[in-house]
């Protein structure tokens, strides 16, 4: 789609970015492993503005992936977001020399990766305000006044990444009532799960 970054997650464990990635106006396709990712990029219909690519995975690692990437002149031109647990200063330059154009180590706060994820489709060119347009228009019909304050002192914990068994603990009730809270503030911000209602919360500076 026209003013629509779309975005390549290769990842043996995808499940966050693809479901955050695109509450903020991205497409998103993913890939397990880098030979799944380099069998995608041979498609001659695929089209991608950003690899965001892990460094540990099975059957081929990331190093190597972005070799295979840089070597391809379909796929050479592709900016790639390295993920990578590994925060040594020698490897991050490798990747960098390898033709990484940013990395990231994990674990990671989202708004970090939102703004490299920014940073590096500006300079591919990218109009920020196409992106910003779409981040818009999913909050127009959320009622955020609709909260309770216990519902969003229940979301301030989700957020932190605690459980729900923690949040019961934390607030000396019952895991069902939190399981209500939590039922009530996804119907309230009309999401389906924990990961979109944060995402939602900090777009709209309900948490910070």
């Amino acid at each position: 789609m026209d003013g629509i970054a779309s975005i390549l997650v290769v990842d043996d464990n995808p499940k966050f970015l693809k479901e955050a990635l695109p509450m903020y106006g991205y497409n998103v396709d993913t890939a397990e492993d880098g030979l799944e990712a380099l069998k995608i990029l041979s498609d001659e219909n695929s089209r991608y503005d950003l690899i965001l690519l892990d460094v540990m995975m099975p059957n081929m690692d990331g190093w190597d992936t972005l070799k295979a990437i840089r070597k391809n002149k379909k796929t050479e031109r592709i900016p790639v977001i390295m993920i990578t647990a590994v925060s040594e200063d020698q490897k991050v330059v490798s990747g960098l020399k390898i033709g990484a154009d940013d990395y990231i180590v994990k674990p990671f706060i989202l708004p970090n990766l939102l703004a490299r994820i920014e940073a590096v489709l500006r300079r591919s060119n990218w109009q920020k305000e196409e992106i910003k347009k779409t981040e818009k228009t999913l909050n127009k019909d959320v009622n955020i006044e609709a909260l309770t304050p216990k519902e969003k002192e229940v979301l301030s914990y989700v957020a932190k990444g605690a459980s729900n068994q923690e949040i019961a603990d934390i607030l000396c009730v019952r895991d069902v009532t939190v399981k209500t809270h939590l039922n009530n503030i996804f119907k309230k911000l009309k999401v389906t799960n924990r990961t979109q209602a944060v995402l939602l919360a900090m777009q709209i500076d309900l948490i910070n």
